[in-house]
């Protein structure tokens, strides 16, 4: 095994969607897992793993520490069945590579994840969901570094902790994603259609299917109208995807709001509320600025760096917009990437 190399620069706002983000003390590349384990293991302070940099802001003051860059690939079946598979994904492979991937060998299950920045490693961390699946759906395994007690570890859903947009490896440096494994259908359809936006661009019923390459190709059409697909000349790509998490209230806080608003139940009879409903008509458009940052000309949730923003400036627009929503509605935004040596 060779030792993980050194990365060409140390400046973080080269290796994040938001391409925003202060110097590393150390920057390597590791290419291989076993590279990643002993990086981690012998780093002499705080770490930080970074793949596609998709769901994270970092301070411009940058990481006081090592930085692991995820550059690890692979995509391979584990285990073969009748009617399904199991796929293992290295945590550095792009996420959207392995749903092409899924998708052309006609394995369901991913297909309305297609478009979403990042690497696979990514994904249980933050629970990645759209258009009505989540990787929580197809996750059997993730194989894990666990910096406590030094061994990897397989772990099954039960210890992964996955919650809306949540899980154990949240906020977490206990663990390292090295690999993850996910469950598929053999089928040339999708999963059934769950979201009723995508439903309805399909032109089918909630609860139908459609093939598989039908999916991938209206979901990444959906996207892209909303800047949610990478593109380095669109500066409303240059974002984490959506800043905010949907507010999820109880019952009874929603029957208090009393807000004539568009709402979905979530378990336990609580009610999800749509972030982008409450802050447009909390007074901020599409396309509201700060100092070098602005919402989104396509999707009110993204928060854009337009080419000459900061860290700081991006999080006082956060704070604006959190605060007018609050101050409206009293209801509470919260942040969805992860905040690496800033604050919100």
């Amino acid at each position: 095994m060779s030792d993980a190399t050194a990365a060409p620069q140390t400046d973080l706002s080269a290796y994040t969607t938001l391409r925003l983000g202060g110097p590393a003390s150390i920057l390597t590349v590791a290419t291989e897992t076993q590279q990643i384990v002993a990086t981690v293991r012998n780093a002499p302070g705080d770490v930080l793993i970074l793949a596609g940099g998709s769901n994270v802001v970092i301070g411009d003051d940058g990481f006081d520490g090592t930085v692991v860059l995820l550059r690890t690939r692979g995509i391979r079946v584990v285990e073969s069945h009748e009617e399904s598979v199991v796929v293992r994904v290295a945590a550095g492979e792009p996420w959207d590579d392995f749903v092409a991937y899924a998708v052309d060998q006609g394995f369901s299950g991913v297909e309305c994840l297609s478009g979403i920045p990042g690497s696979a490693g990514a994904t249980p961390i933050q629970n990645v969901g759209a258009y009505g699946q989540e990787v929580a759906h197809t996750i059997v395994a993730v194989h894990a570094y666990d910096r406590r007690t030094g061994t990897i570890r397989v772990m099954p859903p039960a210890e992964c902790g996955f919650a809306y947009r949540a899980s154990v490896f949240k906020h977490n440096d206990r663990y390292v994603v090295l690999e993850v494994d996910f469950r598929l259908a053999r089928s040339s359809e999708s999963a059934p259609i769950r979201y009723a936006e995508l439903a309805r661009n399909l032109g089918v019923e909630a609860g139908d299917r459609v093939a598989l390459q039908q999916a991938r190709d209206t979901v990444l059409k959906l996207r892209e109208q909303k800047g949610m697909v990478l593109d380095p000349a669109d500066r409303d790509t240059w974002s984490v995807g959506s800043f905010f998490t949907n507010p999820v209230v109880s019952a009874a806080e929603w029957t208090g709001l009393g807000l004539d608003a568009p709402h979905w139940p979530g378990d336990d009879g609580s009610v999800k509320i749509p972030a982008a409903w409450l802050i447009e008509r909390a007074g901020f458009a599409k396309g509201f600025a700060g100092d070098g940052v602005a919402i989104s000309s396509k999707h009110t949730l993204a928060l854009t760096n337009r080419g000459t923003g900061t860290t700081g400036a991006l999080l006082d627009l956060a704070r604006t917009v959190r605060d007018g929503v609050r101050e409206k509605f009293g209801v509470e935004l919260h942040p969805e990437p992860v905040l690496i040596g800033c604050t919100f």
